[in-house]
């Protein structure tokens, strides 16, 4: 049974406050709906206390931090959802598109690999792949993502001054 956990509504005004500063001056935008990312930044709150760590309020963390490093906000799969979706798996980060009404937000497909799947490929030797070549920007900056983020968090450059690394 999960136990109950209670969040303040000043502690989540305040971590509203911060993920905005840290999106915005990021070059990513949070969800417009103020109840709605309210809700989430609520959820992540819950999970941090349970947890740890603030795990996506809309997967199941295992409560270890090992095996949910790859969904502790903002989660591996945020830049490519929003890149291709206008929004990320629980829809708390969204394009600009998104955020000027010119798309609407719609479901968006899990990308995190099943337990097992992601327990093999930890047992894997390490290789080195197209995908896990860091991208690096005109600041120096390492993004080892498979794509750049819409704006560099150090210089903030746009997306298209990253080049793949060889």
């Amino acid at each position: 049974m999960i136990e109950e956990v209670a969040v303040t509504q000043e502690e989540i005004e305040r971590s509203y406050t911060r993920f905005k500063k840290d999106a915005d001056s990021g070059g990513y935008h949070l969800n417009p709906d103020m109840e709605f990312t309210k809700g989430l930044i609520n959820g992540l709150l819950v999970n941090e206390k349970r947890y740890g760590y603030q795990s996506c309020p809309c997967r199941l963390a295992g409560g270890n931090k090992e095996d949910d490093l790859d969904i502790i906000c903002p989660c591996d799969y945020r830049d490519q959802d929003v890149d291709e979706y206008g929004a990320c798996y629980c829809a708390l980060y969204v394009s600009q598109k998104v955020l000027d009404g010119a798309q609407e937000v719609k479901s968006i497909p899990e990308r995190r690999p099943p337990r097992s799947v992601r327990k093999k490929a930890a047992a894997a030797p390490a290789g080195i792949t197209m995908s896990s070549l860091p991208l690096p920007n005109v600041c120096g900056y390492l993004c080892a993502r498979d794509g750049p983020p819409e704006i560099c968090p150090v210089c903030k450059a746009r997306k298209d001054r990253f080049e793949r690394f060889i």
